[in-house]
């Protein structure tokens, strides 16, 4: 389970997050969505002790993770490009991943290979560097290797930007599949709307870093979020 507890971040005496209370159970799927500026990477990157808050803490699984690394090895992510190690290949990083997380080469291979439609045999075998692919295509590479290890949590940061929809249509089932049937707690950040409510049973809207909503995923849900952002 992740707790925020009394929340805070502020930036030269501007409040960009302020959360008094958010428990996300284990095994969800949670998604966190907003305007820009409304605090989902901040909140993520707090979760991740990417940066310090001003006040309050996260705890994951009973870890404050500000104060102890403990919650390192069952937490997972990709935020962005810089997650990535640009002059290593695809599969070269894949086994350094997987070496961080106790994971020899048949471990990593017998998981990259459950993803080769995922790849469209664009990544693999290509012998390109990371920084040589296409962001799409770097994303892909990103959202795999945060599931090397079997990671108990997984946070993912616009993971359907700059995908193609055969492969938005993929990753949706990927990520059910992770809360559904693995009891996986993956929390995703999006602006689409759409994707977040099929592939969410919770989703909390922030603005300007407060929680406006937290909604249980229904039939309804779409039709509110779009009602509350077109105000």
């Amino acid at each position: 389970m992740i707790i925020s507890t009394n929340l805070s971040k502020t930036y030269n005496s501007k409040q960009v997050l302020n959360i008094e209370s958010l428990e996300i159970p284990k095994g969800q799927s949670f998604g966190l969505v907003g305007n820009n500026g409304a605090g989902k990477t901040t909140f993520f990157s707090l979760l991740l002790d990417l940066i310090q808050p001003s006040k309050g803490h996260i705890k994951n699984n009973g870890v404050q993770v500000d104060k102890s690394e403990d919650w390192k090895p069952f937490t997972s992510a990709f935020i962005d490009e810089s997650f990535l190690i640009g002059y290593l290949t695809p599969e070269e990083y894949f086994y350094f991943i997987g070496e961080l997380r106790g994971q020899n080469k048949a471990d990593v291979d017998a998981l990259i290979s459950q993803f080769k439609d995922f790849f469209h045999d664009e990544i693999l075998n290509q012998k390109k560097y990371l920084r040589d692919l296409s962001k799409g295509n770097q994303k892909k590479v990103g959202i795999v290797a945060a599931l090397i290890g079997n990671p108990e949590v997984i946070i993912l940061d616009e993971p359907f930007a700059n995908l193609d929809p055969t492969t938005q249509i993929r990753l949706k089932s990927i990520i059910k599949n992770l809360a559904e049937k693995q009891g996986v707690t993956v929390l995703v950040s999006s602006h689409d709307l759409l994707h977040v409510t099929d592939v969410c049973e919770r989703i909390v809207v922030l603005d300007k870093g407060e929680i406006a909503k937290d909604l249980v995923t229904s039939e309804a849900t779409l039709k509110e979020l779009e009602a509350h952002f077109t105000g």
